[in-house]
């Protein structure tokens, strides 16, 4: 039995069906770990292909390309240099399994299947793998390794088992989405909780980088079986740690401590989440840049910020789009933000437009009054005109509503829900508020954009608007902001009851409204552009509601 051990941690991103890049990242990653001594280099799961891999997996012709490439980086192994463990698909007896694959010595050395399949919120794998049996450790270089994959780690009779079978390090390779306080979880929560009872050291090893709606936030570590964290990988960041394992004097295996990174605090680490989403999404996809619509107003501005930070200033092009009611103060505030950003700012006045759509409709409405019709024309004007921009030069159009208003249907479908992409999807109108104010007197560690402050301050401060009409507020139609967000809150991420809202000191007429309004705005949702995941119950992956519904709890 070997009485020291050098594992390498490779906290990657992935991209997604590039099953030849992929694996040609990893033989790069795996000759720096050679470097090092390493006699073990750990990736994430489903590293070889990508995750989460939709319907994707599917297709046989994905999974005859991943069993050569995996073979590719077998034979890669032949040179006695450090194993792999490699997370990816394998097909036997024409089901699909989530697997960890060591390959040592030139060959498959051993293969373990993921058996918890997530099927929650942003998962569906019960609908795409099938479970494997409980797993046993895998024996390498005289050391039992229990591998556990992602969700596995989550129930205590998974690696309950592989404790009674004799593992003594535990290893888990995951690919685990980013959610608001989920980093603590994972730690203090579920891992410790393994390490408890199984008397094991963890290595958890999480992947990094966006895919569409997930981001991955990688902030890996290892925690040794006294409970202590060994170490603490960065979050966001593609990063190797090459970890020096020996058994203790009791001869539990222990992994010398190392560099423990700081973790973003709130909101910190929300914005990064957006930056990350926003910055794979367009380079993935391969636009030029981004497009928006700059109003004056803290959404756009703040969406502006997230662009520039991911992208670039030189590849965010802002446009200005006033009508009769774009007041001189919002004119100044988005070339402030423009200026402020370093990015490009057109002004396109929309004025000729409405004037052309008040000609081709007056016979039609002649007898009606105006009303909301005609402010949703001027915002689908703009919609059209972004498009317009977006089809001539490539650029992706970012669109730039909050949940808040996603949520009550606040928004014009067609008009500034129109686009490729949104930051703020999940991000609530005071979430919206603490971020502006914490990237103006920050700056992202990750980011591009300047230092200093990347808005006016009246821009946080003002009272929100469309600016449809003549001295509109979002006080005109909505509750206070203050007062309608911990509502959704309740409605969506907790599922509450207007009673039980109610009992919480709510109106009972607010909370009815507002409950008959997220309802009702279902339709425009599910015609939305994707948008970053930031809590556990975001539209489109998570929340799930059908379009057509009678059911009200109020």
């Amino acid at each position: 039995m070997t009485d020291r051990l050098r594992i390498a941690m490779a906290q990657l991103n992935q991209s997604m069906g590039d099953l030849a890049g992929n694996a040609d990242a990893m033989l790069a990653w795996r000759a720096k770990a050679a470097e090092a001594g390493a006699d073990l280099i750990v990736f994430p799961e489903l590293q070889l292909i990508g995750y989460p891999p939709e319907d994707l997996v599917l297709k046989p012709a994905l999974i005859a390309r991943a069993e050569i490439e995996l073979h590719r980086l077998a034979a890669a192994t032949a040179d006695y240099g450090p194993a792999m463990l490699v997370g990816t698909v394998i097909a036997n007896d024409g089901l699909l399994f989530n697997c960890a694959v060591l390959l040592d010595g030139g060959k498959i050395a051993a293969v373990r299947q993921k058996r918890e399949l997530p099927n929650y919120g942003t998962f569906d794998e019960k609908r795409l793998f099938a479970p494997g049996p409980l797993p046993d450790p895998v024996g390498f270089r005289g050391v039992k390794l229990g591998l556990p994959i992602c969700e596995d780690i989550w129930f205590p009779f998974v690696t309950g088992h592989l404790a009674e079978r004799g593992a003594q390090i535990l290893i888990n390779i995951n690919g685990s989405p980013y959610e608001v306080d989920k980093d603590d979880r994972r730690v203090n929560g579920v891992c410790a909780a393994r390490v408890k009872e199984t008397g094991l050291p963890i290595l958890y090893l999480n992947r990094v980088g966006g895919q569409d709606e997930l981001v991955f936030d990688g902030a890996s570590f290892v925690l040794n079986a006294a409970g202590d964290i060994a170490h603490m990988m960065p979050d966001w960041e593609e990063a190797l740690v090459v970890t020096d394992w020996a058994p203790g004097k009791t001869g539990v295996w222990t992994c010398k401590p190392g560099e423990v990174h700081t973790l973003d605090e709130h909101p910190a680490d929300i914005y990064n989440a957006m930056l990350i989403g926003l910055r794979d999404y367009v380079n993935r996809n391969r636009f030029p840049g981004v497009v928006l619509g700059l109003s004056g107003g803290i959404d756009s501005a703040l969406s502006a910020a997230v662009a520039v930070d991911a992208l670039g200033a030189d590849r965010v092009w802002c446009v200005m789009l006033p009508s009769r009611f774009t007041g001189q103060e919002s004119l100044d505030d988005a070339a402030e933000c423009a200026r402020m950003l370093d990015c490009r700012l057109d002004t396109i006045a929309i004025s000729p437009a409405i004037s052309g759509f008040d000609a081709m409709l007056a016979d039609s409405f002649a007898d009606r009054n105006v009303d909301i019709t005609e402010e949703n024309i001027q915002s689908r004007i703009r919609g059209v005109t972004l498009m317009a921009l977006s089809n001539k030069f490539g650029h992706m159009l970012l669109t730039t509503g909050n949940k808040s208003e996603m949520s009550v249907g606040y928004a014009t479908i067609y008009g500034d829900m129109a686009g490729g992409y949104s930051v703020l999807k999940d991000a609530y109108k005071t979430t919206v508020f603490d971020l502006s104010r914490w990237r103006n007197a920050n700056i992202s560690e990750i980011g591009l954009g300047p230092a200093g402050p990347v808005m006016p301050e009246r821009v946080i401060t003002k009272p929100p608007t469309a600016e449809l009409r003549e001295n509109q507020k979002d006080s005109d139609s909505l509750p206070p902001y203050e007062v309608l967000d911990p509502i959704l809150y309740g409605l969506v991420e907790q599922e509450k009851s207007v009673d039980q809202l109610v009992a919480m000191g709510f109106e009972r007429a607010t909370v009815t409204r507002i409950e008959r309004l997220l309802y009702v705005a279902e339709y425009k949702r599910r015609q939305s552009p994707p948008g970053v995941k930031l809590g556990g119950r975001n539209f489109g992956r998570d929340r799930r509601y059908p379009i057509t519904n009678a059911f009200r709890t109020g």
